[in-house]
Formats: C-alpha cells, structure tokens, sequence
C-alpha cells in the first residue's frame, strides 16, 4: 500500500512538469534546388512562448496573435540558424502558420542563391532548454538525403550535395585534414624516420613507404568504416611500442635480413587505426562516405610524402657518400626513436586517452 501510494505522489509531481513542456523538439527541413534553398522549421508553441514572453502559449495558436508576434518570433529565432555555403547564407523569412494538431508553428523561408557543392548547418533554437533537440531533413528535390540531430552543445554538420561540386568540396576538406594530422602527428613520422634510418636504394624506400600506405590503409578503412574499432587505450600504446620496436631492430639487426619492409606493413597496420580515430572525430559525411575515407587517406599519403622525399634524399646522400657518418647518424637517430617511443608508451600506459 506504501509503495502504490510512493508511486502516486511521484507521477503527481512528475505530471506537470511533462504536461508544461511536452515536446522539447523542432524541426528544420532543407530543401536543395538547383537556383535556391527552401526551408521549413516547426517549432513549439511552449519554447516560442517561453523566449516571446507569453504566459500561455495557447494563444499563439490564434492566426490573428500568431500575426501580430511574426516578427518577433523571426527575431528571435533567425540569429540561431547559420546555413554556410561557402559563405554564410541569408533567407527570406515567409508567413509564419499555426498547426494545432501539432501544437507548433511552422515559419517558411528560402535563400535565393545556388547551395553550392557543400551546405554547413548548425541551430541552437531554444539554448533555456538543455534538453531541447532539432531534428534536421535535408533534401535534393524531393529526395531525402540526410537526418542530424542538435542537440546542446552540437557542432556544426556539413552536408555534400551528390554533384560535382559536392564531389570537389568533399576532396577539398578531408585532403587538407589528411596531410594537416600526418603534419601534426610526431609520433608517425618518427616511425617513418626509424624506417629510413638505414638507407637503402631508392627500391627498398619506396617498398618500405608503400608497404606502410598499404597497412594504415586497410585499418583506417576497417576502423572508420565501425567494421573494427579497437579502443584507443590499446592502439595508441601499441603506436608508441612499434615506434620503439624499429628503433631497436636498427641497433640489433647487424648484417642480419632487411625486414622493413614486412614491419611497415605489420606495423602501418597499427598506425591504421590511429588514423581512423581523428577521421572519426571529424567527421564522415554519410553521403559522401567513400569518397571522404579516400580523400583523407591521399592527404595522409600526401603529408608523408612532404617529409618522406627530402628526408629519404638526405639519408641516402649520407650513406653513399660517407657511410661511417650514415653508421652515425643511424645510431644517434635510432637512440632518439627508441626514447621517443618509450616516452609515449609509459604516458599513454598510465594516462590512457591524454597522450
């Protein structure tokens, strides 16, 4: 008996919070033509009236108060919808109608000017509410191409339209993003110098980069695809322990049997993985998939080729021209790879995630 009553006084409580504010939700439609962008947003009589100051939000439902508070509610709501296409895209803001059944309001609008190869979204209608979300539907004609969702704190989505252009802004975003991580990222250029280390003909360099292009490939593809992804508490020690792996197999190896080739494919398969976790925080364009997983993937070949091609010239002068300086520098260098990579492996050991 304690326990029904427990039960009532909490749906008591619980009841007019739910029945004040229903649906905590709004919905943006974009239609793409070929000349302009149509759009649609529904939103809800409660969160219009909250930020419009009206106490009961019922009456927005009446054409004739809906009218009178247009502008408004245009006002309000324009500064938090930001369409980019390149540059930021202004719309003309049509009537503004009552759907009772709903218990929204639907304004119109559209921008009189070609979406180009790429549209940036982004909304924050209703920031009082932090459980508010905007359900986004973005179409080419009359076609449905993709769904988002905002929600608080949501950064801005950007869609590939299934043209040429859109082909072109795909390449022209995930090449940069490629070449910019592989710059940015120490720890696979210095496995790439612990590969190079030792010289060699221009053969044995180019199956050593090429057999590395192969490996990071297959995983970047395997784990940005979701068919395989490791957690990064494991892939980002195993980085730093090849790294350290190829540095010791240049001190040890001797007058032993070039192996690079085999560790770069091997190992590259690692590097793979790491890849994939910043192209997954970037982003993959459901729309675009392939193409954007191809486009990062020549950025990073791309970046790897601005430091593999002079360093590899440089070292392979040394070796031909002054071998015991070669010896030398091979020493030193892979030293530095050896302590470099230990360096990451104990720091990404004990604080997984914050190397």
């Amino acid at each position: 008996m304690l326990r029904r009553l427990a039960l009532f006084l909490c749906l008591f409580v619980a009841a007019p919070a739910a029945y004040a504010h229903p649906a905590p939700f709004s919905y943006l439609d974009l239609h793409l033509r070929q000349d302009r962008i149509d759009g649609s947003l529904v939103v809800h009589v409660f969160d219009a009236a909250h930020d419009l100051g009206v106490a009961v939000p019922e009456q927005l439902l009446d054409p004739r108060v809906l009218a009178g508070r247009r502008q408004a509610l245009i006002a309000l709501l324009a500064p938090r919808l930001h369409l980019d296409a390149g540059a930021p895209v202004q719309v003309a803001w049509g009537i503004a109608e009552a759907l009772p059944a709903r218990n929204g309001i639907r304004l119109s609008f559209r921008a009189e000017r070609p979406p180009g190869g790429a549209l940036g979204v982004h909304t924050d209608f209703f920031p009082y509410d932090r459980y508010h979300q905007t359900f986004v539907n973005i179409y080419e004609g009359d076609a449905l191409k993709a769904q988002w969702i905002f929600g608080v704190g949501s950064a801005e989505r950007t869609y590939y339209r299934g043209t040429a252009a859109g082909a072109l802004a795909v390449m022209a975003t995930f090449i940069p993003a490629g070449i910019h991580h592989i710059l940015i990222g120490p720890d696979h250029l210095l496995f790439l110098l612990g590969l190079l280390l030792l010289g060699g003909s221009w053969g044995v360099l180019v199956r050593i980069v090429t057999a590395f292009t192969i490996g990071h490939s297959i995983t970047l593809s395997l784990a940005a695809l979701g068919i395989i992804t490791p957690p990064l508490s494991v892939i980002e020690p195993a980085i730093a322990l090849t790294i350290v792996l190829v540095g010791v197999d240049n001190l040890i190896r001797g007058q032993g049997r070039d192996l690079r080739v085999w560790a770069a494919l091997f190992f590259g398969l690692v590097h793979g993985f790491g890849f994939a976790s910043v192209l997954r925080e970037f982003g993959l364009p459901r729309e675009a998939l392939l193409l954007s997983l191809f486009s990062f993937n020549l950025g990073v070949e791309l970046g790897q080729l601005l430091v593999v091609v002079p360093l590899a010239l440089a070292l392979r002068a040394i070796w031909r021209w002054r071998p015991k300086l070669g010896k030398q520098v091979a020493v030193a260098g892979s030293t530095a790879v050896i302590a470099a990579g230990g360096f990451w492996f104990v720091q990404r050991m004990i604080f997984p995630g914050g190397a």
